[in-house]
């Protein structure tokens, strides 16, 4: 596998812009259509200036294009880049799915060959040493079975 440094600064820039909540609500509002920064800038108590800052860091992202429109200068999402993002999100998370699958496959199978003992087993212990949970049992051996 190749690995290209560029597409690793892509991904480090968009993640750790996404790390901000004030990005993070404006990348949902530009979800829903462009927006100039007055538009962006309306639901939050902070400066016009530094909602331009938070975009400028969606810009170098990647995440966000600002076009014009005659005095306007809309902001627009860029959707080709959450897709990749989640394209890389979503091949790590398949990866894990299948490696949890597996596990439960493993540990059904395990479940149907090794039964725990029952509650009149133990009983019948007079040892007074509860060997159903010892170290040596992890092994397959008990304390009794091992001389101990």
């Amino acid at each position: 596998m190749i690995i290209d440094p560029s597409a690793d600064d892509r991904l480090d820039r968009a993640f750790m812009a996404l790390g901000d909540p004030v990005r993070r609500r404006i990348i949902a509002r530009l979800s829903r259509g462009p927006a100039t920064v007055n538009e962006l800038a309306e639901p939050f108590q902070i400066t016009k200036q530094a909602v331009s800052k938070h975009i400028q860091v969606l810009e170098q992202a990647g995440l966000v294009t600002r076009t014009r429109d005659a005095q306007r200068r809309p902001v627009h999402l860029d959707a080709a880049q959450l897709e990749a993002l989640t394209a890389w999100i979503d091949r790590y998370r398949l990866i894990h799915e299948q490696q949890f699958r597996t596990l439960d496959s493993l540990l059904a199978t395990d479940r149907g060959t090794n039964a725990a003992p029952s509650v009149a087993d133990s009983t019948a212990d007079t040892d007074g040493i509860d060997d159903t949970f010892d170290a040596d049992a992890s092994a397959g051996t008990s304390r009794k079975e091992t001389g101990q």
